[in-house]
């Protein structure tokens, strides 16, 4: 164990995970996050207590979210002198968010806080273009009558067109599914072995609903009270029916359903040091271990979203751990087609010790280990608010097993990969 002292996992809640543009229109990240939050805080018993931190973020970051965590505080039955504090590490943030909060309580700067994340596309800002806020600059700055004339005299009505923002890397102009589709070519990942882990992912979170694993994690906002993305009925066959959805000239192989869709939510969990649990009769449902951050170069080839390969090499090997070393894995299923990249690339030889600098290859995962109780797939992914969803996942798996130890894969934009270790 890294960490000085025990990083205590107490209790998570979220909303349910929408498709964008759907049941949440008009809801901001604020409404979102307070929704969890505060059923976070009830059903943990903290209305009036003071908590050390409150970290979270957004991905799309509407001006208006600018104290996003501050204000969630400020909404809640916290003691209101708790502070608040934002991040933003793309798809990572929820991850993220814990480990700086773990490692405060670790370190002993403080002893409990909450770690979380939102994201909502239905609530997106319109952006006015550079050049018109240049141009009104000019025109508050001009002096005279003539500047003036002379400033309004440049005006084009163009201008006024809003800019709508976009999930592509700014360095390539692709957007992920563009990136990944470079991935599955290279690593010759099939359209079958992507459709299969989608089908498996939306049966498992389907067997979870029907065993109730979800519902004490999952709080209801606007009348919903379970994701709305998860497919029961779907089968291969209806997968394979799908057309490419980024590569659309008869190669590509990503298609809306082996692709997460964009969705909104969000996810709070609480973390403490184990003396702080017991004062406040609250069960440690599992410990934070250990977190690891790490990126690629993927503007010069680099695949985009193969950065969670080196950071859970880096992990397991400060851990003194293999990758067979863990009872379940939860690698966030940002694409099929990104989850099956990185359980290739860890089988192979070349690959590890070529890119990773091992010896030999970190070998293979059993598929059935993975993402048990559903993946981003089947419930969604709110950018910011996967890491904190897949913590609340993992510690509730290892509550009900009573022990073990799982690994955490979040795969980001911007060439960047989150890992984690969770234990009981």
């Amino acid at each position: 164990m890294s960490f000085s002292r025990k990083v205590a996992i107490l209790n998570g809640s979220r909303t349910p995970f929408v498709k964008s543009m759907t049941n949440y229109q008009g809801q901001s990240n604020q409404d979102l996050l307070s929704t969890a939050f505060n059923d976070l805080v009830k059903k943990t018993h903290l209305e009036g207590k003071l908590l050390g931190d409150v970290i979270a973020g957004t991905v799309m970051n509407h001006p208006f979210d600018w104290n996003l965590s501050r204000e969630v505080v400020l909404g809640s039955e916290l003691s209101h002198q708790t502070p608040g504090l934002n991040i933003q590490r793309a798809c990572g943030t929820g991850l993220e968010a814990a480990n700086l909060i773990a490692l405060k309580i670790a370190s002993g700067q403080i002893e409990s806080g909450i770690a979380g994340g939102s994201d909502t596309n239905s609530d997106i800002p319109l952006i006015g273009q550079r050049k018109l806020t240049h141009w009104l600059i000019k025109l508050q700055n001009a002096q005279s009558m003539g500047d003036k004339i002379r400033v309004l005299a440049q005006f084009n009505p163009k201008l006024l067109k809003p800019q709508i923002p976009a999930v592509k890397e700014p360095r390539t102009g692709l957007s992920m599914g563009d990136h990944c589709e470079l991935m599955v070519k290279e690593w010759k990942i099939t359209r079958e072995a992507q459709d299969e882990l989608a089908y498996k992912s939306h049966q498992n979170a389907a067997r979870a609903y029907e065993e109730g694993f979800h519902d004490d994690l999952i709080v209801e906002f606007q009348h919903i009270k379970k994701d709305t993305i998860t497919r029961k009925e779907t089968t291969l066959e209806k997968l394979a029916k799908l057309r490419p959805a980024f590569d659309t000239k008869g190669t590509g192989t990503l298609t809306a359903g082996n692709s997460t869709p964009l969705t909104d939510g969000a996810s709070a969990v609480l973390l403490s040091s184990e003396d702080w649990a017991k004062k406040n009769n609250l069960e440690p449902l599992a410990f934070f271990v250990d977190c690891e951050v790490a990126a690629v170069d993927f503007v010069h080839g680099a695949g985009l979203l193969m950065a969670p390969t080196i950071a859970v090499s880096r992990l397991l090997e400060r851990n003194k751990l293999s990758l067979q070393d863990f009872d379940f894995y939860e690698i966030h299923e940002a694409f099929a087609g990104q989850v099956l990249c990185t359980l290739k690339a860890w089988e192979s030889s070349d690959y590890c010790k070529n890119i990773l600098g091992r010896d030999k290859a970190m070998g293979s995962i059993d598929a059935k280990n993975i993402n048990v109780k559903g993946g981003s797939l089947a419930l969604g992914h709110p950018f910011a608010a996967t890491g904190a969803r897949i913590i609340s996942t993992a510690a509730k798996i290892l509550k009900q097993k009573g022990k073990g130890r799982i690994l955490i894969s979040i795969c980001t934009a911007g060439g960047m990969g989150v890992a984690g270790i969770l234990e009981r």
